[in-house]
């Protein structure tokens, strides 16, 4: 039961990520895409009926956490405090800039949310592939399962490390060049001219990012923690998750210079997917590994609640899941198609 929730786990992640990723990419290039007024209403509009429904991902996964892993979760909200409010912060601006920019209709004004949206989106998607660092690095658990985590130390990769260093940088690098990607590939699905065109070629740049940082934080893994690859030796057929990220990455330039946008959207969403399921599997059972003793590290078995209570609440998690998925299958089946940028509409 420890083993599927690890699973369930990494998948709610992965659906995050992919899900709200694709608006923060958004938001990333909103000032860089859209170079008029019409341009960055037509980006708003083609995020705004599901950005606030894919940060529901977000609570679900640490309500599901709370639920299968109550340890972990104390430890990582407790010890990873500072940065979470700086998260809240962001997520609250990316909020504020999407909602109150069209409140009023002045050049300023509007200047201001774009750029306040804009500026949170890429912080945010950094602070996320750092936090992804941290979990693939280790932080400094106690014997007691608990730490807390500086901002930043000396920027080495140390066992007394804060939440940035070096390592942690490079991921957060991986991740802004993997949702510019990701992001562009969904503008260029929902728009059409100029707009479109600017995107496609964005794509093609954050491409070339993503292959660059990937390779660079592969080779930085490997060599601060080369026991990651165990796994791999020991069941060959976890391969098939990082062919599938390979895939995904060839498929996304392939599909992107035909101009098949929407296939190029969805092996972006593959790579994603692959990459975070790939690290997934190299890091099991461990969920938060010590970089002070790894014997004090959580893992899937020494973290999870009673069987009782997962087997409980794997009914209930099974029917929260199908109204999700029945409520986002909706959503997305009634605001397909392209988005325009006139003054009429859906008030964004």
């Amino acid at each position: 039961m420890e083993f599927l929730w690890y699973w369930i786990i990494a998948l709610m992640i992965a659906v995050y990520v992919i899900l709200d990723g694709f608006d923060l990419g958004a938001g990333i290039l909103h000032l860089f895409v859209g170079r008029s007024k019409e341009d960055r209403r037509s980006i708003i509009r083609a995020i705004g009926p599901f950005w606030d429904g894919n940060e529901v991902w977000l609570l679900a996964g640490g309500g599901t956490l709370f639920l299968a892993f109550p340890h972990v979760y104390a430890s990582s909200f407790s010890g990873f405090y500072l940065p979470l409010m700086i998260v809240l912060w962001l997520l609250m601006l990316r909020g504020l800039g999407i909602e109150l920019r069209h409140q009023i209709h002045h050049p300023m004004w509007l200047s201001f949310w774009d750029t306040v949206f804009s500026v949170s989106s890429l912080l945010l998607t950094i602070f996320f592939g750092a936090a992804l660092g941290n979990v693939v690095r280790g932080v400094p658990l106690d014997a007691q399962g608990y730490f807390f985590a500086p901002l930043w130390t000396t920027f080495t990769v140390v066992p007394e490390a804060g939440i940035l260093d070096w390592f942690t940088v490079i991921m957060g690098v991986v991740a802004l060049c993997t949702l510019a990607m990701h992001g562009a590939h969904f503008i260029a699905m929902k728009t059409e001219g100029d707009l479109r065109a600017r995107a496609r070629s964005f794509a093609f740049r954050a491409w070339i990012g993503t292959c660059a940082t990937s390779i660079v934080a592969m080779a930085a893994t490997f060599s601060i923690h080369p026991e990651l690859w165990d796994n791999y030796g020991r069941h060959p057929a976890g391969m098939v998750l990082p062919l599938l990220a390979v895939g995904g990455l060839g498929g996304s330039l392939l599909f992107q210079r035909k101009g098949r946008d929407g296939a190029a959207f969805l092996s972006s969403s593959l790579y994603i997917g692959g990459m975070l399921a790939s690290t997934a599997f190299g890091l099991f059972p461990r969920m938060l590994p010590a970089s002070t003793n790894p014997i004090w590290s959580l893992t899937a078995y020494n973290s999870a609640t009673s069987g009782y209570g997962l087997g409980v609440g794997l009914t209930w998690w099974i029917a929260g899941m199908l109204l999700a998925t029945g409520y986002f299958s909706y959503v997305y089946r009634s605001f397909r198609g392209k988005v325009s940028g006139d003054e009429h509409g859906d008030g964004y």
